[in-house]
């Protein structure tokens, strides 16, 4: 029974040089999917540095690093059908049996170690896990805008899908598991990039036919240090999902992964009633299936 994470590498793979330490220490084994032919899933051409190989094999002083290439980008099918086909072939490739944990490359864990704990306190689950699937979900605090001394970011964390003992993902990395909800955080630097960038990314990624792009991005580029408190809606699919942005200081994504542990952390935190009563519902749910 193992914590195997993986992490899908394209286009924004200099990320996984803050993403993967955040995780290092307490993996078992960190999988790493890239697409032999180095395409995104819509097919447009990719570079990935040879140097960034050559930090992997540095960095990977334990030898738990693997890396695992194939062909990941149909045409034939949609973004998302790529993404959860690439999803079930890592999956295949992490093993069952085990911790299914998959990350994007700008999905940074505040504290892995609280949320492996939380797995391992959850061993029972491995066994049979066809008749016992599960999906676990702790919450994404998403960086919106970098700005002058530090981010823009959603002020209320927000549920994503991470873990799973039975890995037969329908959307991205939901599955028809129970949900089980947990008090973990990931930052999640999905749209805090260069313009040029983010409009790849969004251009190119499994939501990229869900969402008015010009209409997302007039408002990005309009927030800043001096507006953020009066503007509303900023959520990519349904505005109002994330309502307010807040602050935080950090010229790195290191200053700012200290600067949110302790009063930033905290305020994030779900109650325990709000998880008890979200796990409860779920369970009772799955038990009248």
């Amino acid at each position: 029974m193992k914590i195997q994470v993986g992490f899908l590498v394209s286009y924004d793979y200099e990320l996984l040089k803050n993403a993967i330490p955040q995780v290092y220490e307490y993996s078992d084994t960190i999988f790493l999917a890239v697409d032999i032919n180095r395409k995104t899933w819509s097919g447009k051409p990719i570079e990935i540095a040879d140097s960034f190989f050559d930090w992997v094999e540095s960095f990977d002083v334990n030898d738990k690093i693997v890396i695992y290439e194939d062909d990941f980008s149909k045409p034939e099918l949609t973004t998302m059908e790529c993404e959860v086909r690439e999803r079930k072939m890592l999956a295949d490739q992490m093993g069952m049996g085990n911790w299914l944990i998959q990350l994007d490359a700008d999905e940074y864990f505040i504290n892995f170690k609280k949320f492996v704990g939380f797995l391992k306190a959850k061993n029972q689950l491995l066994k049979n896990p066809e008749i016992n699937q599960v999906q676990i979900r702790p919450f994404h605090v998403t960086l919106y805008k970098k700005i002058d001394k530090g981010y823009l970011y959603v002020n209320e964390a927000t549920k994503t899908f991470v873990a799973t003992n039975y890995p037969d993902y329908r959307v991205g990395r939901k599955t028809k598991g129970r949900v089980i909800y947990t008090n973990s955080l990931i930052l999640h630097e999905c749209l805090s990039r260069k313009r040029e960038d983010l409009v790849f990314k969004l251009s190119n990624w499994g939501h990229n036919i869900d969402i008015d792009l010009d209409g997302f991005m007039k408002k990005w580029d309009t927030v800043n240090e001096t507006n953020y408190k009066e503007m509303t809606g900023f959520f990519y699919m349904e505005p109002m999902v994330w309502k307010h942005l807040d602050f935080i200081e950090g010229s790195t994504i290191k200053d700012v992964l200290n600067n949110f542990k302790g009063q930033k952390e905290k305020a994030l935190y779900k109650s325990q009633f709000y998880l008890f009563k979200k796990n409860l519902g779920q369970f009772i749910k799955s038990v009248f299936k």
